[in-house]
C-alpha cells in the first residue's frame, strides 16, 4: 500500500524527524502483536519491551498519523466524569483506583518524556476547565471540591483570577489542575516510537492488519505483504477502528476534532492572552480548547466538519471565536487548519475489552487521549504479561454496539450545530 501523507498540519511542518518504520515484508512470529501505532499501541510496546517481551506494532500509515499526531496537544488529567460519579458507577474499590490512575496520567506521561528525553516541547503549566455560564461554573466548582477532598492539587478560580490568567472576561469560574500541561503531539508520537524501538520493540508502518483469526493456540494476522503469528494481540485503533474484530467498530463514534493555528504572535500579544501558559478547555455543549505553544502560536480547537479539512477557513468559527475572546487578534494571520478522528464512547468512559483468550482491546479516550493513552500502555502491558490474574485500574467490559450506529454522522452533525447555538445563546 502507499503511505498517505500526514494531514497538512502545523505539527507536520514542525515535528522532529520520524524514525524509520519500514513495512513488514517477511513473516514474523512474536509474543505480542499490536494493531495501531498511536500513543496506546506505542506506549504498550514500550512497556512490554522494557520487561523483555517481544512486541511488534502494525500501523496502517506511520506512527502518529491519526489523532495521536494531530490533537490539541493538551495533557489533561482525569476522566470525563467526576470522581464521585466514577465511584458510584464502579464501586469504592475499583472507583478509587480508576480515579488515582486517571488523575495521575499527566505526571506519568511527563515523567516518561523526561526519562526518554523525548524532544516534544512538553510543559506542565496546568489545565484550566473553564465555564462561562452559572450552571457550568457550579458543576466545575463541585468537581473541584471532589478533587480537593481527595487531596489533589486543584483550585477553583473566580472571574478576576481568570481574567488575569486568560486575558478575557469570558469566564466566570474554572478549575485549575497544576498537573496538566501541553506538548507537540506529532513529535511526541515519533519520540515514543523511537523509545519503543530503542527498548527492543519493532514498529512497521504502511502495514494494515487485513484479517485476524485464531490458528491453533496462536493468532494469525494477515497484512499486505506478510503474516504475523502472535501469542497475544492488542487492538488499539481508536477513531480508526474497522471491522477487524466483529462489532467493535459499532461501539464507538468516530468524531472529527479540528484545530486552527495562528502565525507566531508577538511576545506582548501572547502574554496578553495566556501569560501562565496553562491550557484551557471550556465546559460547554461543544468543547472549545486552546493553548499558546512555545513559538507563541495560538492553537484553537473544537468540533468541526465531519470530514477532512485542509485550511483554517474550514473552521472559521474558531477564528471568529478567538477574536471575540481577544479583540487584539483581529488581522492576525491564521496559517494552518487540520483535523483527525478520535473515538467517543456512549458512556464517555474508556473501554477495555477481552472478547477472547489472549485478545485485549483498548479504545475510546473521549478527548483525553494524550496522557490517558500513554498511561494505559503500562496497564495494558501488565495485563498482556500477567493475563486475567493481573488486575488493572480500569474496568474490563463486554463489547456492546451502540444502537442505531449507522446514523451517527447525522446525529453528530446535529449535536454540533445545536450545541454551538446553545453555547452562543448561553443556554
Amino acid at each position: 500500500m502507499t503511505r498517505l501523507p500526514l494531514p497538512p498540519s502545523l505539527y507536520a511542518d514542525t515535528a522532529i524527524a520520524p524514525i524509520a518504520t519500514p513495512p513488514l515484508d517477511v513473516d514474523k512470529s512474536v509474543s505480542v502483536a499490536i494493531v495501531g501505532g498511536g500513543y496506546t499501541g506505542l506506549s504498550t510496546a514500550l512497556h512490554l519491551a522494557e520487561q523483555g517481551v517481544e512486541a511488534l506494532v502494525l500501523e496502517a500509515q506511520e506512527p502518529g498519523w491519526g489523532a495521536s499526531g494531530n490533537n490539541g496537544g493538551h495533557t489533561n488529567p482525569g476522566l470525563k466524569h467526576d470522581p464521585d460519579k466514577i465511584e458510584a458507577d464502579f464501586g469504592t474499590e475499583l472507583g478509587r483506583r480508576m480515579i488515582a490512575f486517571a488523575y495521575g496520567t499527566t505526571n506519568f506521561t511527563h515523567d516518561l518524556i523526561r526519562r526518554y528525553q523525548i524532544p516534544c516541547e512538553a510543559r506542565q503549566s496546568g489545565t484550566l476547565r473553564a465555564a462561562y455560564n452559572e450552571s457550568s461554573a457550579a458543576a466545575i466548582e463541585q468537581t473541584a471540591q471532589q478533587c480537593v477532598r481527595r487531596g489533589m492539587p486543584v483550585s477553583y478560580l473566580n472571574r478576576e483570577q481568570l481574567r488575569e490568567m486568560t486575558g478575557t472576561d469570558r469566564y466566570i469560574g474554572a478549575m485549575l489542575d497544576t498537573r496538566g500541561g501541553d506538548l507537540h503531539p506529532l513529535s511526541y508520537a515519533r519520540g515514543l516510537a523511537r523509545a519503543a524501538i530503542s527498548a527492543g520493540a519493532t514498529v512497521h508502518g504502511e502495514t494494515p492488519a487485513l484479517s485476524l483469526r485464531r490458528e491453533g493456540t496462536r493468532w494469525r494476522i494477515e497484512t499486505p505483504r506478510a503474516v504475523v503469528h502472535a501469542d497475544k494481540v492488542l487492538l488499539a485503533t481508536n477513531g480508526f477502528t474497522d471491522d477487524l474484530w466483529p462489532a467493535l467498530r459499532r461501539t464507538i463514534v468516530p468524531v472529527f476534532s479540528s484545530i486552527a493555528a495562528t502565525a507566531p504572535l508577538s511576545d506582548a500579544v501572547a502574554r496578553s492572552i495566556m501569560p501562565t501558559r496553562s491550557v484551557l478547555y471550556e465546559s460547554g455543549h461543544i468543547t472549545v480548547y486552546y493553548r499558546i505553544d512555545q513559538q507563541n502560536r495560538l492553537l484553537m480547537g473544537g468540533r468541526g466538519p465531519m470530514r477532512w479539512i485542509k485550511s483554517p477557513h474550514d473552521v472559521a468559527y474558531l477564528m471568529r471565536y478567538a477574536e471575540r475572546l481577544w479583540p487584539q487578534l483581529k488581522g492576525v494571520a491564521w496559517t494552518h487548519g487540520w483535523n483527525s478522528r478520535l473515538a467517543i464512547t456512549a458512556d464517555h468512559y474508556p473501554h477495555v475489552h477481552e472478547p477472547a483468550e489472549s485478545i485485549l482491546i483498548s479504545l475510546g479516550c473521549n478527548g483525553r487521549g494524550v496522557a490517558l493513552s500513554t498511561a494505559m500502555g503500562e496497564q495494558l502491558a501488565r495485563r498482556l504479561i500477567g493475563g486475567t490474574k493481573a488486575e488493572i485500574d480500569m474496568p474490563i467490559t463486554g463489547i456492546k454496539p451502540i444502537p442505531m450506529h449507522a446514523f451517527w454522522p447525522v446525529g453528530v452533525t446535529t449535536a454540533v450545530l445545536t450545541g454551538r447555538v446553545r453555547d452562543r445563546l448561553g443556554l
